[in-house]
């Protein structure tokens, strides 16, 4: 008989470089409805040096990516193993790990996620679920988005899934598909030029709100090739490094007004991508804190009623989904959507590693 209850831990690393997010998951199937349950979850923070590590990991030769790979295995692997000791927590079926996107080149059919080597496993001395973006390339799909299913089956109750991480995403059903894909950058942009003034982060978008916008600069940005293509599309950090940040840079403008005219061009770009206006949105990601992010975009979507949940929903949604993600794979079940990454089949993806 197929199992119906899981002890998992998600583990999920985002593009803004916040840092390590781990959730102890407990899901269960009732009546073919999955159920879940966040407990104990944390955020490591990187230190410094990983921190810069990883910005500039996207100009690494294949050897020193291949360095880099083993050494954050090695980090990641004792994270998850000090989190399990930390909370006491026992019989996890099976570790469920995104690992960390440096290189995400679909067009080039390539993805490069690290902290995905088989000897995660030993390290943590757990069965781990991994590296669910590779096979999807190998059937053409874009390898992203791979959260819309869980966004599927976790979030029936909403018609819009939005995340505000490091970039924007969106799910939802249209003619009986799961559609998704990449909006535009949110966070590794906001966070660069709020790092240029000393902070972390802009706290609330209290910064942004004081800018003023630059029109050229919004016009040059909204009108960016990848915003007329058609989905299945999905945005890497090449995009902020190589494109993005240039445009910005040539205009000789406060690091305010940069904020609040690129929060701006954010909202703006949601407010296209939502077929429907009048329905419900759930946000979650680092953005759902910025108040003035969130009431740009409801200025853009005003019908449109915006649900902000539980803090735990908002910080670990996407640990929690690729540990159903893992799941999934555990029972050799769909978890990544064709209809949305574009692949020429829907497939059950990721390794799956166990300790030695």
């Amino acid at each position: 008989m197929i199992q119906e209850k899981y002890n998992i831990i998600g583990v999920m690393s985002g593009t803004s470089l916040d840092g390590i997010d781990l959730a102890h998951l407990n899901f269960e199937i009732i009546n073919g409805k999955w159920n879940f349950q966040i407990l104990e979850s944390e955020t490591i923070g990187y230190s410094q040096e990983w921190i810069d590590q990883l910005k500039i990991a996207i100009g690494f030769s294949d050897s020193e990516l291949l360095d880099l790979n083993k050494e954050y295995t090695l980090l990641l692997g004792n994270i998850i193993s000090e989190f399990i000791a930390k909370h006491h927590l026992e019989s996890i079926n099976a570790v469920c790990s995104h690992g960390h996107t440096i290189l995400h080149q679909p067009k080039n059919g390539f993805t490069l996620q690290i902290g995905n080597l088989p000897e995660i496993a030993s390290i943590c001395n757990q069965k781990v679920v991994c590296d669910f973006r590779v096979q999807d390339l190998e059937l053409g799909g874009q390898g992203a988005p791979l959260v819309p299913i869980g966004d599927r089956l976790l979030f029936p109750e909403v018609d819009y899934c939005l995340n505000l991480g490091g970039f924007s995403n969106v799910s939802f059903e249209e003619n009986g598909n799961r559609i998704a894909f990449d909006i535009s950058p949110v966070n590794t942009v906001l966070n660069f030029y709020s790092n240029k003034l000393g902070l972390e982060y802009d706290d609330k978008g209290a910064i942004s709100r004081t800018g003023k916008i630059n029109s050229d600069l919004l016009t040059e940005l909204n009108e960016l090739d990848f915003y007329n293509l058609s989905y299945p599309k999905s945005l890497g950090f090449e995009f902020v490094k190589e494109i993005v940040l240039p445009i910005i840079e040539n205009y000789e403008i406060a690091t305010e007004d940069k904020l609040a005219t690129f929060t701006e061009h954010i909202a703006y770009q949601i407010g296209l991508a939502l077929p429907n206006k009048k329905t419900k949105l759930l946000i979650t990601g680092g953005g759902a804190y910025n108040d003035f992010l969130i009431s740009r975009i409801q200025y853009y979507i005003e019908d449109t009623w915006i649900v902000i949940p539980e803090k735990k929903i908002i910080e670990f949604k996407e640990a929690l989904i690729f540990g159903l993600l893992g799941v999934l794979k555990l029972r050799n079940e769909i978890n990544t959507l064709g209809s949305v990454t574009g692949a020429s089949k829907d497939h059950s993806s990721g390794k799956i590693y166990n300790p030695k």
